[in-house]
């Protein structure tokens, strides 16, 4: 095994490629639905990438337009601009919020909920 030497980030057993995949899912469902449920790792690591797409979209000019069509859907950047962006105008941060479940019962994962403030 090999020592981690200060890598930023959770691997959530899984490759690159499918990692970034699953947080791309992650927060177009939190977008969308702007409450998920999932394990506290996945929140954990979801958090601050969702929030780095607030920020953006709080800006809502064409570039930062173009930036979150790299990783979400047309329409889900239209809502994150013109509905969820002008919502946190006046804050400066802390965009979601994680509360914590019980275990799950198949496996005893940790779960919480993940939701937009």
């Amino acid at each position: 095994m090999v020592m981690r030497k200060l890598k930023k980030g959770r691997k959530l057993s899984r490759e690159r490629n499918q990692r970034r995949a699953l947080l791309k899912l992650l927060a177009a469902n939190l977008f969308l639905r702007e409450k998920i449920r999932t394990t506290e790792a996945k929140a954990r690591e979801l958090s601050p990438f969702a929030e780095r797409f607030i920020t953006r979209a709080k800006k809502g000019d064409l570039n930062s337009r173009r930036i979150l069509l790299r990783y979400l859907p047309k329409n889900l950047v239209k809502k994150l601009v013109d509905q969820i962006g002008p919502r946190y105008k006046n804050r400066k941060g802390g965009y979601t919020r994680i509360i914590k479940l019980g275990p799950r019962k198949s496996d005893g994962a940790k779960m919480t909920i993940i939701e937009l403030v």
